[in-house]
């Protein structure tokens, strides 16, 4: 600002009034400034105006991958938070640390580099929200733990969501399902929605008098491939799958192709998967659509509303999204 007001022969202060507005200057001597602004190229130093007003106008989002790398569904959930964050004026700032100890998660809050955060792939017992919520530090969480009402949240509602779908498949006439679940390590960590959609799949089996086993799958088609190989090995009679695994999702229809059963035919398969990735395979998956773009945008909301009134109550939002019928569910073959 120092050499604004040089270059336009006024005031330092007439400058920061100028780019403020916080007290009124004559048309003259704004369009002065700026044109000394627009032939010089400044602009304004995020830095400087972070220290100024303590905000960066930059939310963190805390997302560990399972694997070596992104899946192509969860690059969905970054870049529908980043629109989200765009549309409120907010850049992101990506953090791929996993628990509330490492040096990474400690740096983007001790800090301070962001306003706030989104935190994602949460535990059932998470110790980035135990950190969190002993600092005062501004965050949501995409997912719940076990104390639900601790903080605020957006999650899709996993327990429900996998128990329509093995009612959907008990009405079609299965009697013996399986449920591709998310990777065995995520799960042993206490990954919520691995653990709720076993809750959901374990007590509506039940419900019904079906036999129903669990699997863990990678995630990659590869992985998806085996876990079909596992399932008929497991029980050959098995007519219904429940994936949750939208990542392997190619790859089980590959493995059941190579195991010489027809979608929807031989075995009918539905789950829980972002429309378009449901729409990939052939026959498209019925299921329910995981809504990323509607989660995202929630999830910036609710993290706005925490850092304009940081002492409001903790709000929710739980999804629970209507099975689409599509075409990868029939009624189970007659085995007799």
């Amino acid at each position: 600002m120092g050499e604004i007001a040089r270059l336009a022969g006024v005031s330092r202060s007439t400058v920061s009034y100028a780019l403020s507005g916080k007290r009124p200057i004559s048309e003259r001597t704004r369009l002065r400034i700026q044109q000394v602004i627009d032939e010089h190229g400044f602009q304004p130093n995020a830095s400087a105006r972070a220290l100024a007003h303590g905000r960066t106008r930059t939310l963190g989002v805390v997302f560990p991958p399972a694997g070596r790398r992104y899946t192509d569904m969860q690059l969905d959930f970054l870049n529908a938070v980043i629109d989200a964050a765009a549309a409120h004026d907010h850049d992101v700032l990506l953090s791929r640390s996993g628990e509330g100890t490492d040096e990474a998660f400690d740096r983007l809050v001790g800090q301070r580099r962001v306003d706030g955060a989104i935190l994602m792939e949460i535990r059932v017992r998470d110790s980035r929200v135990d950190r969190l919520l002993g600092t005062g530090f501004p965050f949501v969480t995409m997912g719940r733990t076990a104390d639900p009402d601790a903080n605020s949240w957006v999650d899709m509602d996993w327990t429900e969501l996998t128990a329509r779908c093995v009612r959907h498949l008990a009405e079609l006439g299965h009697r013996r399902l399986a449920l591709v679940n998310r990777p065995r390590e995520l799960f042993a960590v206490g990954y919520e929605a691995a653990h709720r959609a076993v809750e959901g799949f374990r007590a509506t089996v039940a419900e019904q008098g079906l036999t129903g086993e669990i699997h863990h799958c990678g995630d990659d088609a590869a992985s998806g491939e085996a876990v079909v190989r596992e399932i008929l090995a497991h029980d050959p009679l098995t007519t219904g799958l429940v994936v949750l695994n939208e990542a392997a999702l190619v790859g089980v229809y590959r493995g059941l192709a190579q195991a010489g059963r027809t979608v929807p035919e031989d075995v009918s398969v539905t789950g829980i998967a972002g429309a378009r990735w449901a729409e990939t395979v052939t026959p498209m998956m019925t299921g329910a659509d995981n809504p990323s773009d509607l989660m995202g945008r929630l999830a910036v909301e609710l993290l706005l509303e925490r850092l304009a009134d940081s002492p409001a109550r903790s709000r929710h939002h739980l999804l629970a999204p209507e099975l689409t019928l599509r075409a990868s569910t029939g009624r189970a073959p007659n085995r007799s």
